[in-house]
């Protein structure tokens, strides 16, 4: 499950140094000689605790502050660890294979071998398959969730049409009231509870396994070229018509505007991957940008619970 460090890292990879920390890559390109990333788990007591972002940047404030960063490309506050403090490198993919290699040991893992099981027997390549989150790192619970990623555009949507059909035939289950209720509360989002479950329903992004939920989240590949640095001028909250919802479902997810001033909303909270689609008119609050060409673009997500910022479908 674990390796050496590498010179590739992409985001939903984790990161861990020589004290114990774990961070979630989030960003592809170095910065600094650092990889940009949050932190996500801690040894706190004898065991590994999982931080909220406000206790992640609380925790490295009292406790690491080398692995704080700004960051001039993205001009924002985030964690960045020196290669050189990477001490092991855990890749999604790498989990699966394992995983798949080794067996299972409880009975989330076996979960997961079910659900990869359902998804290569329909024909999905398991080896563009990576588990990320609490499994990555053997850190599930009995009530963990899967975090499945899946590698490039035309897998996922190929992921996507497997779950859509594995709903209909009932080998996976819808979530229940409890479940999206559960959902909605771990991503403490802006949106009402109903708006949330509106925009959820139709992503075939999410499903039940034995009472289990899983995600699966999308990494692209090649990854994203690099971008300028931008320059943050406030929090903004605007409509628009979105021309191209292409790169809805990305890290970052991207929406192109059709707007006479602002080019396209971002989001980096997966709570607004494939929020909306072409043509539909969409509301977003998080924070204007502008790149160094003068493009403007609105940030949503400046944290990962990106608090009283959104993006929902309003037509």
């Amino acid at each position: 499950m674990n390796a050496r460090p590498s010179s590739t890292y992409q985001p939903r990879d984790f990161i861990e140094t020589p004290e114990g920390l774990i961070f979630a890559v989030v960003d592809s390109l170095p910065e600094e000689d650092r990889v940009l990333c949050f932190l996500r788990y801690a040894p706190i007591e004898g065991r590994l605790s999982k931080m909220a972002t406000g206790e992640a940047n609380a925790y490295l404030e009292a406790h690491a502050p080398r692995y704080l960063f700004s960051s001039k490309r993205l001009d924002a506050r985030l964690h960045a660890v020196p290669r050189k403090s990477i001490s092991r490198h855990h890749r999604p993919r790498q989990r699966v294979q394992d995983l798949l290699n080794s067996g299972p040991h409880d009975e989330i893992e076996r979960k997961a071998v079910r659900l990869l099981q359902k998804f290569g027997a329909h024909g999905l390549d398991l080896s563009r398959v990576g588990l990320t989150g609490s499994l990555l790192i053997g850190a599930q619970t009995p009530k963990s969730d899967l975090d499945l990623v899946i590698y490039g555009r035309e897998m996922f949507f190929e992921a996507r049409e497997i779950v859509g059909r594995l709903l209909e035939t009932g080998e996976l289950q819808d979530l229940d009231d409890a479940a999206w209720r559960d959902a909605y509360d771990r991503r403490g989002c802006a949106l009402s509870f109903q708006e949330f479950l509106r925009h959820e329903r139709r992503k075939l992004n999410k499903a039940l396994i034995d009472g289990t939920k899983f995600d699966i989240t999308l990494v692209d590949e090649p990854l994203s070229k690099e971008s300028g640095a931008a320059r943050k001028l406030g929090p903004i909250r605007i409509r628009a018509r979105v021309a191209d919802a292409t790169y809805a479902f990305d890290y970052p997810a991207v929406y192109r505007l059709a707007h006479p001033e602002i080019t396209e909303a971002v989001s980096f909270t997966h709570t607004y991957a494939g929020q909306a689609r072409t043509g539909e008119t969409i509301e977003m609050a998080g924070l204007l940008e502008e790149s160094p060409t003068g493009q403007r673009r609105v940030i949503v997500g400046s944290s990962r619970e990106a608090q009283g910022e959104y993006i929902k479908v309003v037509g």
